[in-house]
C-alpha cells in the first residue's frame, strides 16, 4: 500500500486493539475516519512491550487483561473494510507475530484488508531473507523505522525494500517523550529530506499537539500521534470527542 509521496499533511493515529475495551478496536477505527485521519495504525499488545512510554505500556496492560491476541484481532477485522475505507497497518512486537506463524499473520492481514504492518524489532536482514517473500505474496507492505543515527547507507536500502512509507523516529526515546525539534532534529528531518528518497516519511514519537504535528509535517508527509489520543482514550464519552481531538490537530 504505496502513501503518495506528494502528499503533505497526512495525519496517523495509533491507538491499542482492545482497549479501553475488547471490542471497541472496530468502533475507534471507524470514529477516526469520520473525523478526518488519514491512515490508522492499530497496536497488537505485548506482554513486555519495551519502546513504549507508560501510557502505550498501560493500554497494552489492560488490552491483554481484556483478552486481546492477534488470534482475536483478526476475528474483529473481518468486517473491518465494512466500516473503514482508509490505509490500515498494523503496529506491534515480533514475538506475538512468530508465535501466530508469520504466513498465517501475512494471509490474515490480506484477508481481513490490512495493509501493512510495522514491527520494530524484526530485523531488515531477517525480514529480507526469510519473510519478504512472504509479505510480498500478499501484497503486505513492512514499514521500517528510521532513528537519527540510522546511516546513509541503511536508509537507502530501507527506502528500496518499502513498498509503502518509511517510519521516521523523531529521537531515541520511548514513546510519549514530547518532540522538541531543535536544531539538531531539524538537521536530521533536513537531512533525511534531502536524501530525495523514492517512499514517503512519516515522522512519530513525540506528536501531541497542532504545533508538533505542523513542525513534523514541514519536513515529512506525516506524522503519527500514539501517546496523546490512548490518554484521551481512557476519558468517560471518548467516542464523542474524537472529532474535537483530530480537529486540534489539523
Amino acid at each position: 500500500m504505496q502513501l503518495n509521496k506528494h502528499t503533505n499533511g497526512l495525519l496517523s493515529i495509533y491507538f491499542t486493539a482492545g482497549y479501553p475495551t475488547l471490542d471497541s478496536t472496530v468502533t475507534i477505527a471507524k470514529a477516526l475516519e469520520d473525523a478526518g485521519v488519514d491512515f490508522l495504525e492499530i497496536g497488537f499488545p505485548y506482554s513486555d512491550p519495551v519502546a513504549d512510554g507508560p501510557t502505550i505500556q498501560h493500554a497494552s496492560e489492560e488490552a491483554l487483561k481484556n483478552g486481546m491476541t492477534l488470534k482475536v484481532l483478526f476475528e474483529q477485522l473481518k468486517d473491518l473494510r465494512k466500516h473503514v475505507t482508509i490505509p490500515v497497518f498494523l503496529m506491534g512486537y515480533v514475538n506475538p507475530v512468530l508465535q501466530f506463524g508469520v504466513e498465517n499473520f501475512c494471509k490474515a492481514c490480506k484477508e481481513v484488508g490490512v495493509n501493512g504492518t510495522i514491527i520494530p524489532d524484526l530485523p531488515m536482514y531477517e525480514y529480507e531473507e526469510l519473510y519478504k517473500g512472504t509479505f510480498e505474496e500478499n501484497g503486505i507492505s513492512n514499514i521500517f523505522l528510521v532513528t537519527p543515527q540510522t546511516s546513509e547507507e541503511r536508509i537507502r536500502k530501507i527506502d528500496a525494500l518499502s513498498t509503502s512509507f518509511i517510519y521516521l523516529l523523531s529521537s531515541n526515546a520511548i514513546t510519549g517523550k514530547n518532540l522538541e525539534v531543535k536544531d539538531q532534529s531539524e538537521a536530521y528531518f533536513k537531512r533525511i529530506k534531502d536524501m530525495d528518497l523514492q517512499n514517503p516519511f512519516i515522522i512519530g514519537f513525540g506528536i501531541h499537539d497542532k504545533n508538533t504535528f505542523s513542525k513534523a509535517t514541514t519536513y515529512a508527509n506525516g506524522a503519527i500521534v500514539g501517546t496523546a489520543f490512548v490518554k484521551l482514550l481512557a476519558e468517560e464519552n471518548y467516542l464523542e470527542k474524537i472529532p474535537e481531538f483530530i480537529g486540534s490537530f489539523k
